[in-house]
């Protein structure tokens, strides 16, 4: 019996409590206070990727790409599989610090897992023919700053 009645308390002082806190709940909490102006201007966010870049071997060259252009070594396009064709990005080379701005005009065999697959222009811009490979930054460009 004095069990029962230690059981029975428990989950009395339990239930009390939850309770309690519950109906204290509005006066601990605090209402933030928003300014009206600071919501209506939204926040400038640039996509950046890291990763990998190659360049297209010379086979592909004339052949269509995914937008329907011939694809040119001469021009500087590039193919990336995260973002929408018609993109224009700044392709930063981590090693030198170069920086090439190109046209994503393609797309990347979906089990590569390189960020992005330059001509071999862009990839002579960047310094890294003779290497084959190279740890790049992605940044996507407005169109005014393209060329």
């Amino acid at each position: 019996m004095k069990a029962l009645f230690i059981i029975n308390n428990r989950l009395l002082r339990t239930g009390v409590f939850v309770l309690l806190l519950l109906g204290a709940y509005p006066l601990f909490s605090v209402a933030q206070k928003t300014n009206p102006a600071s919501q209506a201007v939204p926040k400038k966010t640039s996509r950046v990727f890291y990763g990998q870049a190659s360049f297209y071997a010379n086979k592909f060259q004339g052949r269509k790409t995914a937008s329907g252009e011939l694809f040119d070594q001469k021009k500087l396009t590039c193919a990336c599989n995260v973002l929408p064709l018609g993109t224009w990005v700044k392709v930063t080379n981590l090693r030198n610090g170069r920086s090439v701005v190109v046209k994503i005009n393609d797309r990347i065999h979906p089990r590569m897992r390189r960020v992005v697959d330059l001509s071999k222009a862009a990839a002579v811009k960047l310094g890294y023919v003779s290497r084959g490979l190279t740890r790049v930054k992605v940044e996507v460009v407005n169109k005014n700053e393209a060329p």
